[in-house]
């Protein structure tokens, strides 16, 4: 029978190390090994090429790297890069490059599909599969770098958490993906560019607080009436708007980090003036900020972006509160690679 490898990227540099003094190797190896795999971002045992060919045998007898594939990639016509990203198990995840006049942003996937159930997302359509590991997380920010200094020349400066998946419902793994993305030992990257995207699961919300994170946060919230936020995002029936601001306002406590707030508007669901209104209400908790994003459309009629004199109304309330807030269009969506578009159809 054929023992199932391990993936070697599962250990931590200090159990390398033991692997190596129990097998009869130096300590060292481990740090070399370790080195290889995450910042080097090796494929392969073959490419560790500093490393002795029997010491790399030894470690294919043992171990796998189960790192990602770009199956396809596709470009917008405005710039944005799409990836459908095969994992070893042959499931498929999209990741996407988006690129500005100063920046280039990477939005990773962190489920395979989704554990929620947002009606106007097409990803939530998809059941969800599995969690991803931290490894396939950090592969798909290394592949989105290299395209970002291919074709933009310069290195990956933010990361959002806003593919496929509640980066939340996968807490571990995505705490450790981060780790790797901001550790000298990984790709270096400060926290304070990175934002993790919640549909809002209060008492992660606190645990991400009590574990004294510096990545930031950002709220999908699309309303703040109880009523329609449960008919538009159906799960937040479980996670009232009490229980979500009290998790905001115990983070704020804890870290001194503002809010983002992602919010869409839609025609006859909260256009009107009692859906501002509470939304203004919502925002005087916790310092924070307003992003209004563009709605891109999943194939039916339920949801439809609402006018811009909407859009107008909301501007005018949040802004005359002292509220930042920022519209936000929509980036790539001839690939359907926008907001609420990430479903696989590859």
């Amino acid at each position: 029978m054929q023992i199932e490898k391990k993936d070697i990227r599962a250990l931590s540099k200090e159990q390398l190390r033991d692997f190596f003094i129990s097998n009869g190797d130096k300590a060292f190896r481990g740090n070399q090994v370790y080195e290889w795999l995450w910042s080097k971002g090796a494929h392969s045992f073959e490419d560790m090429t500093n490393v002795a060919k029997p010491t790399r045998q030894m470690l294919e007898d043992h171990f796998v790297i189960n790192h990602i594939k770009v199956d396809t990639m596709q470009r917008s016509e405005d710039g944005t890069v799409k990836n459908a990203v095969r994992l070893h198990d042959g499931l498929i995840v999209e990741s996407v490059l988006i690129p500005t006049a100063t920046r280039t942003t990477a939005c990773v996937s962190s489920q395979v599909g989704c554990s929620l159930d947002c009606n106007f997302c097409a990803t939530s359509r998809l059941k969800r599969m599995r969690n991803l590991e931290p490894g396939e997380i950090y592969d798909q920010v290394v592949a989105i770098d290299r395209e970002s200094r291919l074709y933009y020349n310069h290195p990956l400066s933010n990361i959002v958490f806003m593919g496929m998946g509640e980066p939340l419902m996968n807490y571990n793994n995505v705490i450790k993906a981060i780790d790797m993305i901001t550790s000298p030992e990984g790709l270096g990257m400060s926290p304070k560019r990175i934002m993790v995207s919640t549909s809002g699961v209060p008492k992660m919300i606190k645990k991400l607080a009590d574990d004294d994170v510096k990545f930031k946060l950002a709220v999908s919230l699309h309303s703040a009436i109880d009523e329609i936020r449960s008919r538009i995002m159906p799960f937040s029936e479980n996670f009232p708007l009490a229980d979500l601001r009290e998790s905001l306002e115990y983070w704020y406590r804890k870290t001194k980090s503002k809010i983002s707030y992602e919010y869409v508007v839609w025609k006859g669901i909260n256009d009107d003036k009692a859906s501002v209104d509470a939304l203004v209400k919502f925002c005087r908790y916790v310092p924070c900020k307003v992003n209004l994003i563009e709605y891109n459309p999943i194939d039916d009629g339920e949801f439809q972006q609402a006018s811009e004199e909407a859009i107008a109304a909301y501007i005018k309330a949040l802004e005359a509160s002292g509220i930042v807030v920022k519209v936000r269009r929509s980036r790539g969506k001839d690939i359907d690679a926008a907001c609420g578009q990430l479903a696989n159809k590859s």
